[in-house]
Protein backbone atom coordinates (compact mmCIF):
# COMPACT_ATOMS: atom_id res chain seq x y z
CA UNK A 1 0.00 0.00 0.00
CA UNK A 2 1.35 3.39 -0.99
CA UNK A 3 1.88 6.11 1.61
CA UNK A 4 0.39 8.64 -0.80
CA UNK A 5 -2.94 6.81 -0.80
CA UNK A 6 -5.76 8.70 0.91
CA UNK A 7 -7.25 8.30 4.36
CA UNK A 8 -10.92 7.42 3.93
CA UNK A 9 -13.67 8.82 6.17
CA UNK A 10 -17.37 7.99 6.24
CA UNK A 11 -20.33 9.14 8.28
CA UNK A 12 -24.10 9.12 8.08
CA UNK A 13 -23.79 12.65 6.76
CA UNK A 14 -21.86 15.82 7.53
CA UNK A 15 -21.21 15.12 11.23
CA UNK A 16 -17.90 13.39 10.62
CA UNK A 17 -16.53 16.67 9.27
CA UNK A 18 -15.86 17.50 12.94
CA UNK A 19 -13.50 14.50 13.02
CA UNK A 20 -12.01 15.17 9.58
CA UNK A 21 -11.10 18.74 10.60
CA UNK A 22 -9.05 17.50 13.58
CA UNK A 23 -7.22 15.01 11.34
CA UNK A 24 -6.52 17.74 8.80
CA UNK A 25 -5.04 20.02 11.47
CA UNK A 26 -2.37 17.53 12.51
CA UNK A 27 -1.97 15.71 9.17
CA UNK A 28 -2.29 18.47 6.53
CA UNK A 29 -0.10 16.62 4.01
CA UNK A 30 -2.40 13.59 3.89
CA UNK A 31 -4.76 13.07 0.98
CA UNK A 32 -8.30 12.40 2.24
CA UNK A 33 -11.64 11.18 0.92
CA UNK A 34 -14.77 11.96 2.92
CA UNK A 35 -18.02 10.13 2.22
CA UNK A 36 -21.26 11.68 3.54
CA UNK A 37 -24.14 9.20 3.40
CA UNK A 38 -26.69 11.93 4.11
CA UNK A 39 -29.41 10.20 2.10
CA UNK A 40 -29.53 7.49 4.77
CA UNK A 41 -29.15 9.77 7.81
CA UNK A 42 -29.68 9.34 10.66
CA UNK A 43 -28.09 5.95 11.29
CA UNK A 44 -29.12 6.20 14.94
CA UNK A 45 -32.71 5.13 14.19
CA UNK A 46 -31.74 2.09 12.09
CA UNK A 47 -31.34 -1.54 13.12
CA UNK A 48 -27.84 -2.96 13.76
CA UNK A 49 -28.19 -4.99 10.58
CA UNK A 50 -28.97 -1.90 8.51
CA UNK A 51 -26.06 -0.02 10.06
CA UNK A 52 -23.65 -2.85 9.26
CA UNK A 53 -24.92 -3.01 5.68
CA UNK A 54 -24.44 0.74 5.13
CA UNK A 55 -21.03 0.73 6.84
CA UNK A 56 -19.88 -2.10 4.60
CA UNK A 57 -21.11 -0.27 1.51
CA UNK A 58 -19.28 2.89 2.51
CA UNK A 59 -16.09 0.99 3.31
CA UNK A 60 -16.16 -0.78 -0.05
CA UNK A 61 -16.43 2.60 -1.79
CA UNK A 62 -13.44 3.99 0.10
CA UNK A 63 -11.33 0.89 -0.47
CA UNK A 64 -12.13 0.98 -4.18
CA UNK A 65 -10.59 4.47 -4.06
CA UNK A 66 -7.44 2.92 -2.54
CA UNK A 67 -7.88 4.27 0.99
CA UNK A 68 -4.96 3.17 3.19
CA UNK A 69 -6.95 3.63 6.40
CA UNK A 70 -10.67 4.00 7.10
CA UNK A 71 -12.00 6.34 9.77
CA UNK A 72 -15.53 5.41 10.78
CA UNK A 73 -16.41 9.01 11.63
CA UNK A 74 -19.76 8.06 13.13
CA UNK A 75 -20.43 6.91 16.68
CA UNK A 76 -23.42 4.79 15.68
CA UNK A 77 -21.54 3.01 12.89
CA UNK A 78 -18.54 2.44 15.17
CA UNK A 79 -20.50 0.97 18.06
CA UNK A 80 -22.52 -1.29 15.77
CA UNK A 81 -20.20 -2.22 12.90
CA UNK A 82 -16.50 -1.64 13.69
CA UNK A 83 -15.83 -5.21 14.87
CA UNK A 84 -17.41 -6.61 11.72
CA UNK A 85 -15.42 -4.27 9.48
CA UNK A 86 -12.11 -5.10 11.18
CA UNK A 87 -12.74 -8.81 10.74
CA UNK A 88 -13.64 -8.49 7.05
CA UNK A 89 -11.05 -6.00 5.80
CA UNK A 90 -7.28 -5.83 6.27
CA UNK A 91 -6.79 -2.06 6.33
CA UNK A 92 -6.47 -0.23 9.67
CA UNK A 93 -9.75 1.15 11.04
CA UNK A 94 -10.26 4.06 13.43
CA UNK A 95 -13.57 4.15 15.27
CA UNK A 96 -15.36 6.91 17.16
CA UNK A 97 -16.80 6.16 20.59
CA UNK A 98 -18.28 8.53 23.19
CA UNK A 99 -15.40 9.94 25.25
CA UNK A 100 -16.63 8.50 28.54
CA UNK A 101 -13.15 7.77 29.92
CA UNK A 102 -11.86 11.34 30.48
CA UNK A 103 -15.24 12.39 31.88
CA UNK A 104 -15.41 9.43 34.27
CA UNK A 105 -11.83 9.91 35.45
CA UNK A 106 -12.22 13.63 36.16
CA UNK A 107 -15.81 13.96 37.39
CA UNK A 108 -16.17 15.52 40.85
CA UNK A 109 -19.91 14.98 41.21
CA UNK A 110 -19.72 11.35 40.12
CA UNK A 111 -22.31 12.01 37.43
CA UNK A 112 -21.69 12.53 33.71
CA UNK A 113 -24.10 13.09 30.87
CA UNK A 114 -23.93 11.43 27.46
CA UNK A 115 -25.94 12.91 24.58
CA UNK A 116 -26.01 10.45 21.69
CA UNK A 117 -28.21 8.67 19.16
CA UNK A 118 -30.41 5.70 19.98
CA UNK A 119 -28.17 3.48 17.86
CA UNK A 120 -25.13 4.34 19.97
CA UNK A 121 -26.79 4.19 23.38
CA UNK A 122 -28.39 0.80 22.73
CA UNK A 123 -25.29 -0.83 21.26
CA UNK A 124 -23.34 -3.62 22.97
CA UNK A 125 -20.10 -1.63 22.68
CA UNK A 126 -21.58 1.33 24.55
CA UNK A 127 -22.94 -0.86 27.35
CA UNK A 128 -19.55 -2.53 27.65
CA UNK A 129 -17.90 0.87 28.00
CA UNK A 130 -20.41 1.95 30.64
CA UNK A 131 -19.67 -1.11 32.77
CA UNK A 132 -15.97 -0.25 32.69
CA UNK A 133 -16.62 2.97 34.62
CA UNK A 134 -18.81 1.94 37.53
CA UNK A 135 -17.32 4.74 39.67
CA UNK A 136 -19.69 7.22 38.05
CA UNK A 137 -23.36 7.40 37.24
CA UNK A 138 -23.93 7.90 33.52
CA UNK A 139 -27.07 9.80 32.57
CA UNK A 140 -27.63 9.12 28.91
CA UNK A 141 -30.03 10.99 26.68
CA UNK A 142 -31.08 10.23 23.10
CA UNK A 143 -30.87 13.32 20.89
CA UNK A 144 -34.01 12.60 18.89
CA UNK A 145 -34.32 14.88 15.87
CA UNK A 146 -30.98 16.69 16.19
CA UNK A 147 -29.14 15.00 13.30
CA UNK A 148 -31.78 15.76 10.62
CA UNK A 149 -31.82 19.42 11.69
CA UNK A 150 -28.02 19.66 11.56
CA UNK A 151 -28.03 17.95 8.15
CA UNK A 152 -30.49 20.61 6.99
CA UNK A 153 -28.20 23.39 8.23
CA UNK A 154 -30.65 24.48 10.96
CA UNK A 155 -27.97 24.71 13.65
CA UNK A 156 -29.31 27.96 15.15
CA UNK A 157 -33.01 27.26 14.60
CA UNK A 158 -35.64 27.63 17.30
CA UNK A 159 -36.55 23.99 16.74
CA UNK A 160 -33.07 22.76 17.60
CA UNK A 161 -32.89 25.12 20.59
CA UNK A 162 -36.15 23.70 21.92
CA UNK A 163 -34.95 20.11 21.58
CA UNK A 164 -31.59 20.85 23.20
CA UNK A 165 -33.23 22.64 26.12
CA UNK A 166 -35.38 19.57 26.76
CA UNK A 167 -32.52 17.05 26.51
CA UNK A 168 -29.95 19.06 28.47
CA UNK A 169 -32.27 19.97 31.34
CA UNK A 170 -32.71 16.27 32.18
CA UNK A 171 -28.97 15.90 32.73
CA UNK A 172 -28.30 19.28 34.35
CA UNK A 173 -30.99 18.61 36.96
CA UNK A 174 -29.11 15.47 37.99
CA UNK A 175 -25.92 17.44 38.75
CA UNK A 176 -23.60 16.30 35.94
CA UNK A 177 -20.25 18.06 35.67
CA UNK A 178 -19.24 16.60 32.30
CA UNK A 179 -21.29 16.39 29.11
CA UNK A 180 -20.06 13.90 26.52
CA UNK A 181 -21.18 14.55 22.95
CA UNK A 182 -21.62 11.01 21.65
CA UNK A 183 -22.40 11.82 18.02
CA UNK A 184 -20.02 13.46 15.55
CA UNK A 185 -22.82 15.81 14.44
CA UNK A 186 -23.21 17.32 17.90
CA UNK A 187 -19.95 19.34 18.14
CA UNK A 188 -21.55 21.70 15.63
CA UNK A 189 -23.89 22.59 18.52
CA UNK A 190 -21.18 23.20 21.14
CA UNK A 191 -21.48 27.00 21.17
CA UNK A 192 -25.25 26.76 21.48
CA UNK A 193 -25.03 24.14 24.22
CA UNK A 194 -22.69 26.37 26.25
CA UNK A 195 -25.43 28.99 26.47
CA UNK A 196 -27.82 26.42 27.94
CA UNK A 197 -25.76 24.76 30.68
CA UNK A 198 -23.94 26.04 33.79
CA UNK A 199 -20.36 27.18 33.26
CA UNK A 200 -18.89 24.45 35.47
CA UNK A 201 -20.10 21.65 33.15
CA UNK A 202 -17.33 20.68 30.74
CA UNK A 203 -18.16 19.52 27.22
CA UNK A 204 -16.14 16.69 25.72
CA UNK A 205 -16.12 15.22 22.21
CA UNK A 206 -13.86 12.69 20.52
CA UNK A 207 -12.30 14.75 17.72
CA UNK A 208 -8.81 15.61 18.99
CA UNK A 209 -7.95 12.29 20.74
CA UNK A 210 -9.21 10.29 17.74
CA UNK A 211 -7.06 12.32 15.33
CA UNK A 212 -4.00 11.85 17.54
CA UNK A 213 -4.66 8.12 17.66
CA UNK A 214 -4.99 8.08 13.87
CA UNK A 215 -1.60 9.71 13.46
CA UNK A 216 0.03 7.21 15.82
CA UNK A 217 -1.55 4.31 13.94
CA UNK A 218 -0.29 5.61 10.59
CA UNK A 219 3.21 5.95 12.07
CA UNK A 220 3.07 2.46 13.56
CA UNK A 221 1.99 0.99 10.23
CA UNK A 222 4.54 3.01 8.25
CA UNK A 223 1.77 4.71 6.28
CA UNK A 224 2.41 8.41 6.89
CA UNK A 225 2.53 10.46 3.72
CA UNK A 226 6.00 11.97 3.35
CA UNK A 227 4.98 14.62 0.81
CA UNK A 228 5.52 18.24 1.87
CA UNK A 229 2.66 19.76 -0.08
CA UNK A 230 -0.88 20.05 1.23
CA UNK A 231 -2.88 16.92 0.45
CA UNK A 232 -5.85 16.69 -1.91
CA UNK A 233 -9.16 16.76 0.00
CA UNK A 234 -12.15 15.07 -1.64
CA UNK A 235 -15.71 15.23 -0.30
CA UNK A 236 -18.63 13.25 -1.72
CA UNK A 237 -22.26 13.40 -0.63
CA UNK A 238 -25.39 11.64 -1.90
CA UNK A 239 -27.74 14.52 -1.04
CA UNK A 240 -27.72 18.29 -1.49
CA UNK A 241 -24.18 19.57 -0.98
CA UNK A 242 -25.04 23.14 0.14
CA UNK A 243 -24.62 22.57 3.89
CA UNK A 244 -21.46 20.52 3.38
CA UNK A 245 -19.92 23.32 1.33
CA UNK A 246 -20.77 25.84 4.05
CA UNK A 247 -18.76 23.82 6.58
CA UNK A 248 -15.60 23.55 4.48
CA UNK A 249 -13.25 26.25 3.23
CA UNK A 250 -13.35 25.99 -0.56
CA UNK A 251 -9.65 25.80 -1.41
CA UNK A 252 -7.92 24.91 -4.67
CA UNK A 253 -7.04 21.40 -3.56
CA UNK A 254 -10.61 20.65 -2.36
CA UNK A 255 -13.10 18.65 -4.42
CA UNK A 256 -16.73 18.78 -3.23
CA UNK A 257 -19.18 16.79 -5.31
CA UNK A 258 -22.65 15.27 -5.14
CA UNK A 259 -22.74 11.65 -6.24
CA UNK A 260 -25.01 8.61 -6.17
CA UNK A 261 -23.70 5.84 -3.96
Amino acid sequence: MKNENPIGFFDSGIGGITIWKEFDKILPHENTIYLADSRNAPYGQKTPEEIIFLSEKNTEYLLNRNSKMVVVACNTATTNAIDYLREKYKVPFIGIEPAIKPAALNSKTGKIGVLATKGTLTSKLFHKAVKSYNNVEIIDQIGFGLVPLIEAGKIDSEEIKSLLKEYLSVMVQQDIDYLVLGCTHYPFLTDLIKTMIPDHIQIIDSGIPVAKHGKLLLERCGLLNSQKTTGIKEFYINADETVLKSLISNKENYIIQRMNF
